[in-house]
């Protein structure tokens, strides 16, 4: 049967609109026919398309893609920091819910960005998503957490981050469970103590085309977050990312019970865990990953 996916982590390059070169490197063009037919296997209600380093601030094809991808489906942009607030407007219309800050492979001011993404709340109720290198987390924790909503990409990359990483979470921030093809870190243990910190925190996404990653998505990623999470699944599938980008939740009255990614029955939902009170048994070791930029 189809499994049920919210992909909260997606990338379209549409080779009608203008891309530029990243420390010289283009992507091929991955359009919405290329994601569905990548995705066939899977029932998607809906997704957050991602602006990328190859993009800026051009909105042009995003615009596109969100008409094309119809009702369920939201944008992430990269936006210039003298944005006017009618831009944002506009771009709220077309369903446009959150700005992206590639701190990563992009750089730029942070109090700039900082500022841009207060009035963005303020103006339409964005949150900022964050693309970052784990060793940098710390050192802008001050920074980041003055944003009044936030989600992290790829799990915030490495096992240097988790620390800081955790802290983000327990006062409410998301993290993609995304890109494992990208990050250096024990992808299992990552996932459960973010989970275990925060069920409401992790948000699936395919990071689909997954350009330049060390792999791209696999369907077996998803047994990696079941195992993780166990009955929380559909949280992390869907329910979290639904709730964070405003649509409207999941009716499961209907839900298959034996879906072939869910635990048994028996399991009760996890509830939220101070990070001071994390178990300290390690769990089974997942096979690290090698970290790569895009």
């Amino acid at each position: 049967m189809l499994i049920n996916v919210f992909d909260a982590h997606l990338h379209i390059f549409d080779p009608r609109f203008p891309l530029s070169e990243n420390e010289g490197y283009l992507p091929d063009p991955y359009t919405i026919a290329d994601y569905r037919k990548r995705m066939s296997r899977f029932d998607i209600d809906g997704g957050a398309v991602v602006s990328g380093s190859f993009q800026g601030t051009d909105q042009s094809y995003l615009m596109a893609a969100l008409a094309a991808l119809g009702e369920g489906w939201v944008g992430v942009t990269m936006l210039p920091v003298d944005a006017s607030d009618k831009q944002i407007i506009e771009l709220n219309r077309a369903g446009v819910r959150a700005i992206r800050f590639n701190l990563k492979r992009a750089g730029g001011d942070i109090v700039g960005l900082t500022m841009l993404a207060l009035r963005a709340y303020e103006l339409a109720g964005w949150h900022v998503e964050l693309y970052i290198d784990g060793s940098m987390l710390g050192s802008l924790e001050p920074v980041i957490t003055k944003l009044p909503k936030l989600s992290i990409d790829h799990l915030g990359m490495s096992d240097e981050c988790l620390p800081y990483l955790l802290n983000l979470v327990d006062r409410g921030a998301k993290v993609k469970a995304s890109g494992f093809g990208r990050v250096s870190m024990n992808v299992g243990a990552a996932l459960r103590k973010i989970h275990t910190v925060n069920p409401e925190a992790l948000m699936f996404g395919t990071d689909l085309p997954g350009t330049r990653a060390g792999r791209p998505f696999r369907d077996a990623d998803l047994s990696i977050i079941a195992d993780a999470v166990g009955s929380d699944l559909h949280r992390v599938l869907e329910d979290n990312a639904r709730a964070f980008y405003g649509l409207p939740a999941k009716d499961r009255t209907l839900e298959d019970p034996e879906s072939p990614l869910r635990k048994a029955s028996g399991e009760v939902p996890t509830l939220r865990l101070p990070r001071s009170e994390l178990p300290t048994t390690p769990p089974p070791d997942t096979l690290p990953l090698p970290i790569v930029d895009h």
